[in-house]
């Protein structure tokens, strides 16, 4: 039964998180005077569908992802309500509105989850001994401001940089007393984890006010986006190892492991992942929002249209290359599985 229980709260999460996505499509669209003909959450063939209207809300048998099926998105079409035939800042609210509600969804589930369990702040609680914290001369108290010039507003912002450093010197600015004071230390490596720690530990603000959850709330959010750019930034670098990087098939184990962990857990997880479905469909990939991002600000900035054939054409392309990419990565989370 708990079994049973679990798989539930998984599906739930990543039905909600579709769902909002494509709800901030669906409603701008229908803001901007665009026919919707079908809202679809999963891929694939219909396994069951309500018909509305004018619009078709159906479940697909593939569990990933969903989408909100335009009048005129991918060819040309006589229909004023035809998404082809809206101005280019009408169809850049419709396209930005999916990854906007994913990151409010996320401000407001990392604010819920730290107004039930409190919330970590770059404020040092505690010295480990003989750690390199200590040997630089941190003490409790002291608030974090930056990291090797990276400013630090969250715990978790503060984590990631020294993960990051891969043991290389790393550069606190610390608030101590009133006055800023810089230390250089070098993270040593944690036994347990592999990775690298430098001795500290935060401090907890265990019972924050509605005010308070908001401003996490926004400063979490922000600070995932933050991290999860930085973390492009090292795949295509080539900085990141197999390890670094997983699709539906890893994204479902850590779910899974974590739904066990507790529904507080899980919701700050399907927070974090709010965040990186709303940055992957920003990037500037045919396919994806980012695309039509990219061409309706083209259009805006040059006053110039495009072809939407060719449009149609690249988006079929885009999508044909985002399947194979994740067939790919499945393929990869098989054979070499991120260790857990």
């Amino acid at each position: 039964m708990h079994i049973i229980w679990n798989i539930l709260l998984v599906v739930i999460a990543f039905s909600i998180l579709v769902i909002i996505h494509e709800l901030g499509h669906f409603t701008l669209a229908k803001f901007n005077g665009v026919k919707v003909e079908e809202f679809s959450i999963g891929m694939g063939p219909k396994i069951f569908g309500i018909e509305g209207k004018e619009t078709l809300y159906a479940f697909r048998a593939i569990p990933i992802g969903g989408y909100v099926k335009m009048l005129g998105e991918d060819e040309e079409s006589l229909d004023e309500r035809a998404f082809s035939n809206k101005s280019p800042a009408q169809k850049l609210s419709i396209v930005a509105a999916g990854p906007i509600m994913n990151f409010i969804l996320a401000i407001i589930l990392f604010a819920g989850v730290s107004s039930l369990k409190g919330y970590l702040i770059p404020v040092i609680s505690e010295v480990v001994p003989q750690s390199p914290a200590m040997q630089a001369g941190l003490k409790p108290g002291d608030k974090i401001l930056e990291t090797n010039n990276s400013n630090i507003s969250t715990w978790d912002d503060f984590i990631t940089q020294v993960a990051m450093s891969k043991g290389a010197p790393l550069k606190i600015t610390i608030l101590r007393n009133e006055e800023k004071k810089s230390i250089t230390l070098i993270p040593m490596k944690n036994p347990k984890t592999n990775g690298y720690m430098v001795g500290v530990a935060s401090t907890v603000v265990e019972k924050p006010s509605t005010f308070q959850s908001i401003q996490y709330g926004f400063k979490q959010t922000a600070s995932t986006i933050k991290q999860t750019i930085l973390s492009f930034g090292m795949i295509f670098k080539g900085k990141a190892s197999k390890d670094d990087i997983g699709g539906p098939v890893t994204i479902l184990r850590i779910t899974w492991a974590v739904s066990k962990a507790g529904l507080i857990n899980l919701v700050a997880f399907s927070a974090f992942i709010s965040v990186q479905l709303g940055i992957f469909n920003l990037l500037p990939f045919p396919a994806l929002d980012g695309f039509w991002i990219f061409v309706s600000l083209y259009q805006i900035i040059t006053r110039k249209e495009v072809d939407k054939d060719k449009i149609g054409i690249i988006n079929t392309i885009g999508f044909a290359l985002l399947l194979l990419l994740m067939i790919i990565i499945t393929i990869k989370d098989v054979l070499y599985p991120i260790k857990l």
